[in-house]
């Protein structure tokens, strides 16, 4: 069993020629909305290789969220500890891909970005009943204290995906965290700044985030593949699949942790 702490929105997707610059209209060429948010998008990747999974999250009671019940309940998604609320709206994902396959997101965690300590901890049972727990940053810092104070209560592996990244998550969570999942930017943010643009800047991140407590570091390097650093000693660059043709990259790390996820889930 899989337990994921985390958002979910809803993605309303443009693809257009360019990214827009600031004042400017681009004219779409095609638009498609639905089920999202990094929560979201990796309790579905594990549960679509195989795995049982939990989803906490939150929703709003609007047609967005009843999206949410459909896909996660078309996926066999367990929703038994996802609160649905009057007072907020579910979250919502604005994105724009362009032709180079790049994109840009804006992301309204609407009700998921107001989970309670006391509404993760409702969920204790299931979580003292998981191999794995998952969360990200596009909740409240009160849900991602919570989850990884339960997954230490029960000495848990706990993927801490550090996304979209903030400064102000509370440090204290990382004693907690088997593996963090950081791409580079994101890793070059929890090393305190540095540049991630090569191996050796990656090893030097790698360091810095074992630094604060984390045990092991899979920082995803793009169409590079990725870094496992477990110490100086031991670490591995591993090259990613050979793509002929990308289409989109929205949510390719959400399906990184998802199937990750369920790699550790099955013991590989």
């Amino acid at each position: 069993m899989i337990t994921v702490v985390g958002s979910f929105v809803v993605d309303l997707t443009a693809r257009t020629p360019h990214m827009p610059v600031p004042g400017e209209t681009v004219l779409g060429r095609s638009f498609k909305m639905g089920p999202g948010g990094k929560g979201g998008n990796q309790a579905t990747a594990a549960a679509r290789v195989g795995s049982k999974v939990n989803m906490i999250t939150k929703l709003g009671k609007d047609e967005f969220g009843d999206m949410a019940i459909k896909s996660f309940t078309k996926d066999g998604i367990n929703m038994d500890y996802t609160p649905v609320v009057e007072d907020s709206f579910t979250g919502t994902a604005l994105i724009i891909v362009d032709d180079n396959s790049e994109n840009m997101i804006a992301v309204t965690p609407g009700a998921c970005g107001t989970i309670t300590k006391e509404e993760v901890y409702a969920a204790e049972e299931a979580i003292k009943n998981s191999q794995v727990i998952v969360m990200q940053l596009e909740t409240s810092n009160d849900a991602v204290a919570a989850t990884a104070e339960l997954a230490g209560k029960y000495d848990i592996p706990l993927i801490f995906n550090p996304a979209p990244y903030h400064d102000d998550f509370p440090r204290e969570i990382l004693q907690h965290v088997t593996y963090a999942t950081p791409n580079e930017t994101e890793a070059g943010y929890m090393a305190g700044g540095v540049d991630v643009v090569d191996d050796a800047t990656a090893l030097e991140a790698a360091a810095k985030i074992q630094a604060q407590g984390v045990k092991t570091i899979v920082m995803t390097l793009g169409k590079r593949g990725c870094l496992v650093y477990e110490s100086a000693d031991k670490h591995k660059f591993v090259d990613a699949f050979k793509l002929d043709n990308v289409v989109d990259t929205t949510g390719a790390g959400d399906a990184f942790n998802g199937g990750f996820a369920h790699a550790i889930e099955q013991g590989m």
